[in-house]
């Protein structure tokens, strides 16, 4: 039985858009974006046989869960399929995606939706906080009294890096003016109007204040509403929708590789992890995720890939993915910085889309819009932040503190 997961396409909203304030609530979105997917792919909604929703924190911030009816209620076509709702932080759509390619692999379903979503808007600044800290950490148990939980977890993780081999904010900040950067070339990015001074990617306090210990305003994820969709098929199924829209099968874009590793949920246990392994990686269950994923796809190694787009809720967390996909020796991140191979015209371009800085990062949708852009990319269907001739992208995207990681290998050929 051949076990191929393609990727025939799929649809991202507008991550500018605050719905809140447009007066419309999460099924609306949810509505909009299975529309436009199936509009975007020319698949009739009658032909979807299973659907999964990644989400985080819908009964939080929408007072809503049980999201898997919300297919039926947007189309009546979609009355009967199989769904299911999958929770795991910022990778909640990516823990979805992981279970609609197994039930392809595993014969069940020739056509399955994932969509990703987050209303995070609705509420105030200190509320959102509130309502993506605690829960995606040990609760009660970390950050207690802390105001804003993830930056303060983040900058620990810069902290580590800075006990361990030395770190300059120079270079966090040449990762954020980087995301922002491609993000203006990227319609639907949250920031891509936004405008900077030379100094917003400074120590300078006016222009980029302290957020909590080294993480500044520039370094930080947006709070994000938005939603992603894609439609994974078997080959059969891929084989007829080729036909269909007179393109080669190989041509279609396919999961090549991927991993999938979760360790435990206290941030002090994972950086325990590396330190009684003497890992040289921060995080070992995250280097050792990527290269499942580069393995499984045939890489020989990282510069097999022609694009990343990796989680970069902050600053800090790019700058340990650059190491840990092996850019860079453990610790040299900031070479990578520093010489251009992550810009968008280095040898490996990161976050072309703009990233979680740049681009946005609606929780519960981060995933599954880092499959859509990896299709983009591969595709030539990426517009002004395409990179010239990819046809390998991989993606990494973490839950919580580096607890739930899923990195993907998304391409087209041989």
């Amino acid at each position: 039985m051949n076990n191929t997961v393609y990727i025939l396409g799929g649809h991202q909203t507008d991550f500018a858009r605050n719905w809140y304030r447009e007066g419309l609530e999460i099924f609306d979105l949810f509505k909009e974006t299975l529309e436009q997917g199936l509009h975007a792919t020319g698949i009739d909604a009658a032909d979807v046989e299973a659907a999964h929703v990644g989400n985080f924190t819908a009964e939080l911030f929408c007072n809503q869960g049980h999201l898997g009816g919300f297919f039926a209620e947007a189309n009546p076509k979609m009355a009967g399929i199989a769904t299911g709702r999958h929770e795991a932080a910022c990778a909640s759509s990516s823990i979805a995606m992981m279970a609609a390619s197994a039930e392809i692999e595993a014969g069940r379903y020739g056509l399955v939706a994932v969509l990703g979503i987050e209303i995070m808007r609705n509420v105030p600044g200190d509320q959102a906080a509130l309502n993506i800290g605690g829960p995606a950490m040990w609760a009660g148990h970390e950050c207690q009294d802390i105001k804003y939980p993830w930056p303060h977890m983040f900058s620990t993780l810069g902290q580590e890096y800075q006990r361990r081999y030395g770190l300059k904010y120079e270079h966090l900040a040449g990762i954020a003016d980087i995301n922002f950067a491609n993000a203006r070339k990227n319609p639907n990015s949250q920031t891509r109007k936004w405008a900077f001074t030379p100094e917003s990617f400074t120590e300078n306090d006016e222009a980029n204040p302290v957020i909590d210990g080294i993480i500044r305003r520039q370094d930080c994820g947006q709070v994000t509403d938005g939603a992603a969709i894609v439609f994974l098929a078997n080959e059969r199924t891929a084989e007829k929708y080729a036909k269909q829209h007179n393109i080669a099968l190989s041509d279609i874009p396919r999961i090549k590789g991927w991993g999938h590793r979760t360790a435990a949920i206290s941030y002090a246990s994972k950086i325990a992890e590396g330190t009684t392994t003497n890992s040289p990686y921060i995080f070992p269950h995250v280097h050792a995720a990527i290269q499942d994923a580069l393995g499984r796809a045939g890489c020989k190694d990282v510069f097999d890939l022609d694009a990343i787009e990796t989680h970069d809720c902050f600053t800090t967390t790019e700058y340990m993915a650059i190491d840990h996909f092996g850019i860079t020796a453990p610790g040299e991140s900031w070479k990578a910085v520093e010489d251009g191979t992550i810009s968008m015209t280095g040898r490996l371009p990161i976050n072309p889309s703009g990233g979680l800085i740049g681009l946005g990062h609606p929780v519960g949708a981060t995933g599954a819009r880092m499959v859509l852009d990896a299709y983009k990319q591969v595709t030539g269907a990426a517009g002004d932040y395409q990179v010239d001739g990819a046809k390998n992208v991989g993606t990494l995207n973490i839950g919580g503190s580096a607890t739930t990681t899923v990195s993907l290998v998304i391409g087209t050929g041989e």
